[in-house]
């Protein structure tokens, strides 16, 4: 089947998206607003994209209702924010921050989450997640009425102390435990996963890749 997005409506271009894109991180943002109201949402269209300047970004689709989302907002305001990565022990409380409670209603004791303060911007951490980025606003695109892109300048990581070598910076990636968004209401976790070395040009032109290919789903 092709289809030309063009022929599609939004909803039908997200459902299709949404489906085939996947596992993607999920960004759980806290932010706090003008008041000092701290929000924290979950994000799913997200990720790294560059290392120098170290740049992440977002996709915060706006309120079903019109109107940017609080996120949007208090980083449009602030200009400040802290991608928290939750892993599958608090996958649930996770997505409890995603309900669409009042603007004036914090999430985190909602979701039985904790803080803890951030070094470097207001908003505060989730303490639960091994893996929090401290983040300034860099770019904010507004390419439709439906979405708005945020880009953010890292200038921090909190990364929990077990699951990283102090000298080689090596991650842990089995311990971090991250959760994914599939389609839906599916997810997935970092703890199932199997390595593919890439193989040298020679391997490739001689067809040997395909001799002993490693251990994985395509195993034949």
């Amino acid at each position: 089947m092709r289809l030309d997005l063009t022929d599609l409506d939004p909803d039908q271009i997200y459902k299709v998206l949404s489906g085939v894109v996947v596992p993607r991180p999920i960004a759980l943002i806290t932010t706090v607003s003008a008041d000092g109201i701290v929000n924290a949402a979950p994000y799913s269209f997200f990720n790294v994209l560059s290392d120098d300047p170290p740049l992440v970004a977002i996709g915060i689709q706006n309120k079903k209702t019109g109107g940017p989302k609080d996120t949007t907002t208090n980083i449009r305001t602030t200009d400040e924010f802290v991608v928290n990565l939750a892993d599958d022990t608090h996958a649930w409380n996770m997505v409890i921050c995603g309900s669409a409670v009042a603007e004036d209603v914090d999430e985190i004791p909602l979701a039985r989450f904790t803080t803890a303060p951030s070094t470097h911007v207001k908003p505060p951490r989730i303490a639960e997640c091994p893996v929090s980025l401290e983040c300034r606003r860099y770019m904010m695109l507004e390419p439709g009425s439906r979405r708005t892109i945020v880009m953010g300048q890292v200038i921090a990581v909190h990364v929990r102390d077990d699951m990283i070598d102090r000298e080689t910076l090596r991650v842990d990636g089995e311990k971090l435990g991250l959760i994914g968004r599939l389609h839906g209401p599916y997810y997935a976790s970092t703890r199932d996963y199997y390595a593919m070395a890439i193989p040298q040009p020679e391997d490739v032109l001689s067809g040997k890749v395909f001799e002993n290919p490693p251990e994985g789903p395509n195993k034949r």
